[in-house]
């Protein structure tokens, strides 16, 4: 009778505790669907902060932002070839941040050539006179009314960044990036601008059969009110502003920038500056590409290898 008793009360024990492990991994499941609570932004000290959403929370899911501690600034004079478009952002800001009006920008064009860095830079140079920067990503446009609110008031002046913006026919967020540039019954606050980089100046798609009537009995009745919903968006950005290819004097002069920026001494004869030029160029054309980005990464790939050799 007390095996029995004992053998009865081990097998509740048992099952019991299989319960209890079960129950701590299902809480632990429905914990990561909880949004966290998230941290909070001190703009006077903060220079950029990203908005995010958590793993695991649903698209109606709630995001916030998140302080970046240590943000990806670029100094103007590392940036070659674009005087122009440098001097058309800067003095855009340089009005947004001394609270005169200024203009949403798109910069559209070449891959490699200093778009994303461009708005790096105004962080760099106007962020102690009060700017800052948010990065959005695409996915996340649905929230920009939250996150207009939860800037509104705020003493310093914030640059919503979206940087690679492109979208696919019927793909979301558009609209909601579309009404906020122009077109809610909300006014948008005066203390943020949005600034977009993008390789397609039109931000959308366009066929080549769009060019042309059809008579198939599917094509709209009114073709050119199509091709105008596919700008609208971009034309809702009051600055636009083009980057063209990279030539192959503007990729040298980067490279010489960046090679200048890791500390690497120019060429002391004629015939090293010769080897330093073409190595430069072959490693472009491994890449396919004479761009800013390329001149970086050679710059580095160099300046590395130059240092391990220093060590041998």
């Amino acid at each position: 009778m007390d095996a029995k008793t004992t053998t009865s009360e081990i097998s509740t024990s048992a099952r019991w505790l299989e319960f209890i492990e079960r129950a701590e991994a299902t809480l632990t499941r429905a914990e990561l669907l909880l949004p966290e609570n998230p941290p909070s932004v001190n703009w006077s000290k903060t220079l950029a902060a990203r908005w995010e959403r958590r793993r695991g929370v649903r698209h109606g899911g709630s995001g916030a932002l998140y302080p970046v501690a240590t943000p990806h600034t670029v100094s103007l004079d590392r940036l070659v070839g674009i005087d122009e478009q440098i001097a058309r952002i800067d003095q855009n800001t340089r009005q947004f941040v001394a609270g005169y009006p200024a203009n949403n920008v798109l910069l559209t064009g070449a891959p490699g050539t200093g778009k994303s860095s461009l708005v790096k830079a105004m962080l760099s140079r106007y962020g102690k006179r009060g700017l800052r920067l948010i990065e959005v990503d695409k996915s996340d446009l649905f929230d920009l009314p939250k996150i207009l609110d939860s800037l509104q008031g705020a003493a310093q002046r914030f640059i919503l960044f979206c940087d690679d913006l492109a979208f696919d026919v019927q793909e979301g967020g558009y609209r909601e990036l579309k009404a906020v540039l122009d077109g809610s019954i909300t006014a948008p606050p005066e203390n943020v601008l949005i600034y977009a980089t993008s390789n397609r100046r039109h931000l959308m798609p366009t066929f080549f059969h769009e060019n042309f009537s059809s008579n198939d009995g599917k094509s709209e009745i009114h073709p050119d009110e199509a091709k105008e919903e596919k700008t609208a968006l971009a034309e809702r950005f009051g600055l636009w502003i083009s980057f063209y290819p990279f030539g192959e004097d503007d990729y040298l002069a980067a490279v010489a920038g960046w090679l200048n920026h890791h500390k690497i001494a120019s060429p002391k004869t004629a015939a090293a500056s010769e080897a330093l030029r073409l190595e430069a160029l072959q490693w472009a054309r491994m890449r396919g590409s004479v761009s800013g980005r390329t001149a970086w990464q050679f710059a580095r790939h160099y300046a590395g290898q130059k240092a391990l050799h220093a060590e041998s």
